[in-house]
């Protein structure tokens, strides 16, 4: 009898909760899955927009074929991919070093970690114009000091080649979401317990040998959520090349997110437009995956 009414209990609990969260599920589902469910939709279908509104014909996975047979697409997931490459890796080793830096009880660290939050909490669209201006090749800082320091002997069209162009994105990239990347570390350092490094060095261990058998295992899961948030923003990537060079020269830093709302705006091309953001949906969840289990993460779990 009591185990009964502790049951109904339980169960009275549990329908109240969901009641409770209900709502906030439903909002969940209309800004999120909602959008999602209509842009496959979408990209599923041959969309012409009439006075009386838009008209939808289904023709399947002809969009991705579309989209897979261009050569533009290819480019602009390949410069994406390098791009997300590139910046994340060096984005994790320096805010490695930065949060094993700051990690220290050294003088000041409450003023370092204020003023290196700074660039992370520029919006993107204002940090682009200034590192436009830096760019610059008339009245760029960037070419003003390397001609006084005689390093060139002209200026230096940054942002107008293909070659300077990528790296130069990457770096404006770089300094603005190191500050991110190391506030993850940095707070995964705070929980490995000092007793663990008192420990290693009464064993006589170097510090190399501290850090890739002592702090690295124990930081993995804050490296991998680091890893993950990042490779998520950088193929989302749009506002800074979309100031900064406009996908330019030519289409050599046009971004996946870039050539789908050329599509979707620009040429008013509704079906492979989706489909070229559903696909990048998909790329995303699979790297997502694959970083997870590369780095032995789970949501919310190590794996031992």
């Amino acid at each position: 009898m009591c185990a009964m009414r502790v049951n109904k209990l339980d169960r009275g609990y549990a329908i109240a909760g969901y009641a409770m969260v209900t709502p906030a599920l439903l909002v969940i589902a209309l800004v999120t899955l909602f959008p999602i469910g209509y842009s496959i939709y979408m990209s599923l279908n041959a969309i012409q927009s009439t006075y009386s509104g838009f008209q939808f014909s289904f023709i399947g996975l002809h969009n991705y074929a579309i989209i897979f047979g261009i050569a533009e697409f290819w480019q602009s997931l390949g410069f994406t991919t390098g791009y997300a490459i590139v910046t994340v890796v060096i984005e994790l080793i320096l805010g490695m070093l930065t949060a094993l830096a700051l990690n220290q009880p050294i003088k000041g660290r409450g003023f370092a970690v204020a003023a290196m939050l700074i660039p992370w909490t520029l919006i993107t669209v204002i940090s682009a114009q200034m590192w436009g201006y830096i760019f610059n090749p008339v009245y760029g800082v960037l070419n003003a000091i390397l001609l006084q320091l005689h390093i060139i002997g002209q200026p230096i069209l940054w942002l107008g080649l293909p070659n300077l162009a990528i790296p130069s994105l990457m770096v404006a990239d770089i300094w603005k979401t190191t500050p991110f990347v190391t506030m993850i570390l940095l707070a995964g350092l705070q929980l490995i317990p000092t007793e663990l490094y008192e420990a290693a060095r009464i064993d006589g261990a170097s510090a190399v040998r501290v850090f890739f058998q002592v702090t690295f295992p124990l930081l993995r899961p804050s490296i991998g959520l680091a890893a993950l948030f990042r490779i998520l923003q950088a193929f989302g990537l749009f506002d800074l090349p979309f100031v900064l060079t406009q996908g330019g020269p030519g289409t050599s830093t046009e971004s996946i997110a870039m050539l789908a709302y050329k599509a979707l705006f620009n040429d008013g091309e509704f079906g492979p437009g989706t489909a070229v953001a559903v696909s990048t949906v998909v790329l995303v969840i699979l790297l997502a995956l694959v970083s997870l289990r590369a780095l032995r993460t789970q949501v919310g779990e190590v794996e031992s």
